[in-house]
């Protein structure tokens, strides 16, 4: 199965339901676990090159996914910020060995922690007029920082300069993106300015429109959108996402750089917990494949009016800036 069997377009059948909980299928024949060292679970996802998230010991704060079988081109580098941004590189694992199963080396800000099983569906998003979370009484410290998703840059460098390791030569130093959950989406929003970082993503997340109004502590307001310096993707989860008006409220301001939201009301989880991340991970893979290896096939699956995840059942995309 290549890249693009039964995934770029897949996600046109009617098969997903507005939860979104209809799953990729994976190819027939996975390779079996084969011990590489530091690895962490099984190999999973619907690309070309199924995953594996690993330990290195050389890096105790991060958690590294990467192709069980290494694809001849090298691979472009991806920095992940985790929900909360909390301190387990395991909490996003299915979404992130899919969007690794498609020639992609991620960096989880995040050593590994607790891995949470596959739900074969996701549960109902809360009401979208339910009320409001309280504001934070004790704001405790975040677990991880933008300086910690950003050393990952230099983690990657050095595995590909070394001789001994297993991914030297095999990482495309030169492309590189930011992205992340919630805290993790504030994280890669402000490591967005960070010269070397070709594109965000922020899923769930957005600028605080209240400064300080949530649990997060990254140092992040809305006059720092004018920072980032590449085309920048928002996925939402629909108006019961807690941070529905806050993405929204970027993607307005935001004129200065190429933008995209796309929402599926699934709530502010996501899909991440199901089976290959989703249809969340459906568009980060076409985003990434877009802005990193100029896919226009991925740009279409975005962009176009007949596209995919605009026919996918609960999808609504907006974008500004683009030709």
């Amino acid at each position: 199965m290549t890249r693009h069997d039964g995934f770029r377009f897949a996600f046109a059948a009617a098969c997903f339901a507005m939860t979104g909980a209809c799953v990729l299928q994976a190819p027939a024949e996975l390779p079996s676990s084969v011990g590489l060292a530091g690895q962490i679970g099984g190999v999973a996802g619907s690309g070309a090159w199924p995953a594996i998230a690993q330990r290195i010991t050389d890096a105790p704060n991060y958690t590294v996914y990467r192709p069980a079988e290494l694809p001849d081109a090298p691979m472009p580098i991806l920095l992940w910020g985790n929900g909360g941004c909390r301190d387990n590189g395991l909490s996003a694992s299915h979404f992130l060995r899919e969007v690794a199963s498609h020639g992609y080396l991620v960096i989880a800000n995040g050593k590994p922690g607790e891995e949470r099983p596959v739900l074969a569906e996701l549960p109902p998003p809360p009401p979208v007029n339910g009320p409001p979370p309280p504001p934070p009484a004790d704001r405790p410290a975040d677990e991880t920082s933008v300086a910690g998703m950003l050393a990952g840059i230099d983690l990657a460098l050095a595995m590909d300069a070394d001789p001994e390791d297993p991914l030297h030569g095999r990482i495309d130093t030169g492309r590189i993106a930011a992205f992340g959950h919630s805290c993790g989406g504030l994280q890669a929003l402000a490591a967005g300015a960070d010269q070397r970082i070709d594109t965000v993503m922020a899923l769930g997340s957005g600028v605080y429109n209240r400064p300080r109004s949530g649990l997060s502590g990254v140092q992040i307001g809305k006059d720092d959108l004018r920072k980032l310096h590449g085309p920048v993707a928002y996925v939402l989860g629909g108006p019961a996402d807690i941070a529905w008006a806050n993405g929204n409220d970027d993607f307005a301001r935001i004129a200065h750089v190429p933008v995209v939201l796309g929402s599926l009301p699934v709530g502010h989880g996501g899909t991440f917990a199901l089976e290959n991340g989703g249809s969340w991970a459906s568009f980060a893979v076409n985003w990434l494949d877009w802005h990193l290896r100029g896919d226009q096939e991925a740009r279409s699956a975005i962009l176009q009016n007949t596209c995919p995840l605009c026919a996918a059942n609960g999808w609504t995309i907006r974008a500004k800036g683009f030709e």
